[in-house]
């Protein structure tokens, strides 16, 4: 007899004392089938936790013979009761567990059955079917014999509860007589796969036939003897719906079957596959939403080829489509490490089949229907808590939708979208454009989701933290502590959230401290940082005093509309979301650079509706006239006053030995005049808009595209545009670094600029999204002046001892938030320009605010 264990789930032996299981586990255990960790017995669950597996009350007077069964029969109840326990818990982890009990009652082996159900696993009865003198021998030779009667008493349940067990609701029975030869295997998993080479997961197909060459041409498959082979050993899998609603359902349906068959291909089963399955099995099955254009095809067939050959494809129809999983877990390195479904799938059920499994990941997590009779989808995604990537499909979108480590690459290629491919491992998406709307519906999912892209978001998404997919960073998660500040800070201060959809990131000082004495803060550690990860062009720009600034400028007010909902000429922020002028003068400041743009026909030359600048507005107190009140003139003022006074003291001491302190509060009084000089050089007085500088050093974006792909170069180049002939742009300074000889100039420069009161500069790899051996670098490094760090970190900062303190400071987590802001920063406006939902360009800007929210040395 062959015998197959499933690769997890319940295994129950059945049979009377005596019929061996013991000894067949052992040998189980000892051919490599099973380990001694699966086998969970009731005896030594009785010597658990009874100290004993073994009671006789054989031979013994009534009164004693009662009370010993009755000590068994409790120290069984509660063996059995752990016993479960254990068995629940192997379950939640789909582990197989061989249960060594008798198993004689119906009623016993009910419990197991109803636990195979409530876990999703499979169960399996192995009953051992031993002659009765062979039991009986069995028993006289042990060491602990049950006795005749207990034996014949066993005998007889076990006879009786055969009847019964082949309707139990066993996956399988394997009844096993005495001497009979066994052939033992283990099954192992069948939704696991191994990533291999790479697979190409592969969104929605719906018969749009032409458009899934184009991908896998474009993925890099090859067509040899009709077979699409990719020359790294690549495979790809589909989401499921490969049919009905397009034009080539049954072509698309037989490519599949056909590369799946021969190991290049894989799909899972989904809510069109599941019916068209149903159908052609002959069930009464109400084909619509695109089926029928299944069962037209399979007509046209019938027509050209004959009744029995459309049987024929059929049968082999119906076959492919009841095989397909209702979903897949893809290992690299035999870890698990993403999974892939139709609809979606409870993190519990992951690796485990049921007909209940089954269904969610057809149809996801549904509430009935709406009004038009389309399901009432509800968010499966937010109870996503793991660190598997789902992948899924079946919900379309206009874009990729990566929320809470699931990613939706269904983008309704059908519907006149996009058909989309995800990499994996190396994390790429890739698509192609369907050629028209195939599905003939002008209100489709598509449009549906277009009128609802300026819902507000859903905040479950955000609440106990989430992760975002970046590009350039990968995987950003954004802690729940830090969410919860972020949040109660857009719900009370920041701008209405359809108008933010970029917060620029943090920017840290040089990793390293100055290697002069005199200095914290050096362009060498700054230039030598990029040097030491391989870049070799960079660009020194003079940093602004003033206060950062993103604004969106639009062409008119109907471009507006299209792009935040809201009609506005422009959107003018700080880098924490909120206004940055009251509303009139912000209306007048975009009012004029909106003229000024039109002026050089700015929109109309590069096809956009709007331009996102990242800006520095000047000057200073602007908006930081409280900072400058409260801190920097109140602690100038005293310091020169109780200086000035201390050296005119010393000056009027009768000792004559002061001589050292005055030289000290000499210095210490210069210290106090130099820290008033820096602040004051960034303050004027404002007095009308024209007196308002606006230096915008980075053109984020168009309405038709970001510029991220463009070197810092041609960003100088653009702001120098813009701001010629402008009343408030201002150019912004720089300078070149190529080789090692420019090092002085760009030193002499800073130098003489920052000796002036002068911020300092920033120093900028040539191209804007740098990486050196596959990680991100530092988007940007600022490098400050001797005085202007006096109002940062103090006027006596330069003293020895306090230098010597200062360089020892830690800017591990300014740098990593840095790159994790940049990031996001950047996720955030290609969902813009692509014209993401709110949601998904908020869970960006929100993101980086809460990044801002966690406690690092502000002075950095």
């Amino acid at each position: 007899m062959k015998i197959q264990f499933p690769h997890a789930g319940i295994v129950i032996l059945v049979g009377p004392s005596n019929s061996g299981k013991t000894t067949y586990l052992q040998q189980w255990i000892d051919q490599g089938i099973l380990l001694r960790t699966e086998i969970v017995s009731s005896d030594e669950f009785r010597l658990a936790v009874g100290d004993t597996d073994f009671i006789s009350w054989t031979n013994r007077p009534k009164d004693e013979a009662d009370a010993l069964f009755e000590e068994y029969q409790t120290i069984s109840g509660e063996a059995f009761r752990m016993m479960e326990e254990v068995i629940k818990a192997r379950c939640r982890l789909n582990k197989l567990t061989v249960v060594d009990a008798t198993h004689l009652f119906a009623e016993d082996r009910k419990r197991y059955v109803a636990l195979s159900k409530q876990f999703h696993v499979p169960i399996t009865a192995i009953v051992l079917d031993i002659r009765d003198e062979t039991l009986f021998h069995r028993d006289q030779i042990r060491d602990q014999p049950r006795g005749m009667k207990r034996v014949r008493q066993q005998i007889h349940h076990f006879k009786k509860g055969l009847r019964s067990i082949n309707g139990e609701g066993f996956h399988s029975v394997y009844r096993i007589g005495e001497n009979e030869e066994l052939e033992i295997s283990r099954r192992i998993n069948p939704l696991y796969i191994d990533v291999g080479n790479g697979i190409d997961f592969i969104g929605d197909i719906h018969g749009c036939f032409d458009e899934l060459i184009n991908l896998l041409t474009k993925l890099g498959y090859e067509e040899k003897a009709g077979f699409y082979i990719h020359p790294e050993g690549r495979r790809f899998m589909s989401v499921g719906d490969v049919m009905s609603r397009g034009p080539e359902s049954l072509k698309t349906m037989l490519f599949f079957k056909k590369h799946i068959e021969n190991g290049l291909a894989f799909m899972t089963d989904s809510n069109h596959g599941w019916k068209i399955a149903r159908w052609l099995e002959g069930r009464n099955v109400t084909l619509n939403h695109g089926d029928e254009c299944v069962e037209a095809e399979i007509g046209e067939y019938e027509r050209q080829y004959g009744q029995e050959e459309a049987n024929q494809l059929k049968a082999e129809l119906k076959s492919f489509l009841w095989e397909a999983p209702s979903h897949y877990v893809i290992t690299k390195n035999g870890v698990p490490t993403v999974v892939c479904t139709h609809a979606g799938i409870k993190d519990e059920w992951i690796g485990k089949e049921s007909e209940q499994i089954s269904d969610f990941c057809r149809y996801g997590d549904t509430d009935g229907v709406d009004e038009t009779n389309r399901p009432i989808r509800k968010d499966w995604t937010v109870h996503h808590k793991g660190s598997l990537l789902i992948v899924w499909g079946h919900d379309p979108k206009p874009q990729p939708q990566f929320i809470n480590r699931t990613l939706n690459i269904d983008q309704g290629v059908v519907f006149g979208g996009r058909l989309t491919a995800f990499r994996y491992p190396d994390g790429e998406i890739m698509s192609v454009q369907a050629k028209i709307n195939y599905s003939g519906y002008e209100d489709h999912p598509l449009a549906e989701w277009k009128r609802k892209r300026f819902n507000l978001p859903n905040i479950a998404h955000f609440l106990n933290g989430y992760t975002v997919n970046t590009q350039d960073l990968g995987d950003v998660k954004i802690p729940s502590n830090q969410v919860k500040s972020a949040i109660d800070s857009v719900s009370r201060n920041t701008l209405p959230i359809e108008k933010l959809f970029y917060i620029p990131p943090t920017m840290s000082p040089t990793p390293e401290p100055s290697a002069l004495n005199d200095y914290l803060e050096h362009p060498q550690e700054a230039i030598n940082y990029y040097r030491n990860h391989g870049v070799t062009k960079l660009i020194a720009e003079k940093k602004h005093m003033g206060s950062r600034a993103i604004m969106i400028i639009f062409k008119d007010s109907q471009a507006a509309v299209k792009s935040i909902g809201t009609a506005t000429n422009g959107v003018i922020y700080t880098r924490t979301g909120r206004r940055f002028f009251d509303q009139d003068t912000e209306n007048n400041v975009v009012q004029i650079i909106v003229d000024e743009l039109r002026e050089k026909d700015y929109f109309e030359h590069y096809e956009t509706d709007y331009v996102c600048l990242d800006t520095e507005i000047m000057p200073w107190n602007l908006k930081a006239k409280d900072l400058i009140r409260k801190q920097y003139a109140h602690v100038s003022e005293n310091a020169l006053l109780d200086r000035s006074k201390l050296i005119e003291r010393l000056q009027q001491s009768e000792f004559t030995d002061v001589r050292d302190w005055l030289s000290i509060y000499d210095m210490k009084l210069q210290n106090a005049h130099v820290f008033k000089e820096v602040f004051q050089n960034y303050c004027w007085n404002v007095e009308g808009i024209e007196k308002i500088q606006i230096a915008p050093f980075h053109v984020l974006a168009h309405s038709n595209q970001t510029f991220f792909d463009k070197p810092h170069l041609w960003h100088m180049e653009m702001n120098r545009k813009l701001s010629a002939g402008s009343t408030l742009f201002v150019e912004t300074d720089y300078k070149i670094i190529s080789n090692p000889s420019d090092d002085l100039e760009i030193i002499k420069w800073w130098e003489e600029m920052t000796k002036e009161g002068h911020e300092g500069i920033v120093i900028k790899p040539e191209i804007y999204i740098s990486t050196y051996k596959g990680r991100l670098l530092q988007p940007a490094i600022k490098v400050r002046g001797r005085k202007y760090l006096s109002i940062i970190y103090g006027m006596d900062y330069l003293e020895p001892a306090n230098l010597i303190r200062l360089k020892k400071r830690n800017t591990n987590k300014k740098q990593k938030n840095a790159l994790k802001e940049f990031a996001l920063g950047i996720e955030g406006i290609k969902r813009f320009v692509e014209r993401d939902s709110i949601e998904r360009i908020h869970e960006c800007v929100l993101g980086v605010l809460a990044l801002e929210s966690e406690p690092v040395d502000p002075r950095l």
